[in-house]
């Protein structure tokens, strides 16, 4: 393993998790759920913090690891959380009712993201988080950016989906999508944005304008 192996593991390992959270990480694992690592959910959370978030709203609920990450860094948020899988939905639902979070501070909408997200009004997030469909990743964050106002945040997971998206050589759809977005948003000057490898990639961008 190399120096920078060892550094991106010990950045993994550093984060303890509140027991709710690693909880509800027995309970994804169960279902086969592919949830955010601790150090994306940390991150998560800061970003929560930092932008002083009132309104979030969340593509992809999972068993709501994600969501308590965000709501752990700003209590006082209202998360907003997409997902098409109801059985998942109510598996959440559990998860934050056992970590006390208040049922007025989570509104779970199940459905497809993108016939949802077109129904939400703009400028009206603080932080945008999208961990779905990555074949869908450009239309959703062209909609997360849509949805938060100046000064917000929208991040994107999986950014570096599987270690692939550095590979020349891999080029599969998926890859591909990424990329794209990728290149679009290092071109753009409406967004101020970094790219982080946690996890599998987490890409953050702050809307500088409407």
């Amino acid at each position: 393993m190399s120096d920078k192996q060892l550094s991106w593991k010990y950045a993994e390992e550093f984060i303890v998790e509140r027991p709710e959270i690693a909880a509800a990480r027995v309970h994804s694992s169960e279902l086969g759920i592919e949830a955010v690592s601790p150090a994306v959910g940390a991150q998560l959370a800061l970003l929560a913090a930092a932008t002083g978030a009132k309104s979030i709203i969340e593509v992809g609920t999972g068993v709501g690891i994600s969501g308590l990450w965000m709501l752990a860094g700003s209590p006082g948020a209202l998360l907003t959380t997409i997902d098409s899988e109801i059985d998942h939905q109510q598996v959440a639902r559990a998860v934050f009712a056992d970590a006390g979070i208040p049922s007025n501070r989570v509104r779970q909408i199940g459905g497809k993201a993108a016939e949802v997200l077109p129904r939400m009004n703009e400028s009206s997030y603080d932080l945008v988080f999208i961990d779905a469909d990555p074949q869908s990743v450009i239309e959703y964050v062209e909609h997360g950016l849509r949805l938060v106002r100046p000064g917000g945040v929208v991040a994107v997971a999986h950014a570096l989906w599987r270690d692939r998206v550095a590979d020349p050589a891999q080029r599969d759809s998926t890859v591909s999508n990424f990329r794209t977005l990728l290149k679009e948003i290092a071109q753009s000057e409406a967004v101020i944005s970094s790219l982080i490898p946690v996890g599998d990639g987490l890409l953050q961008l702050t809307k500088l304008s409407d």
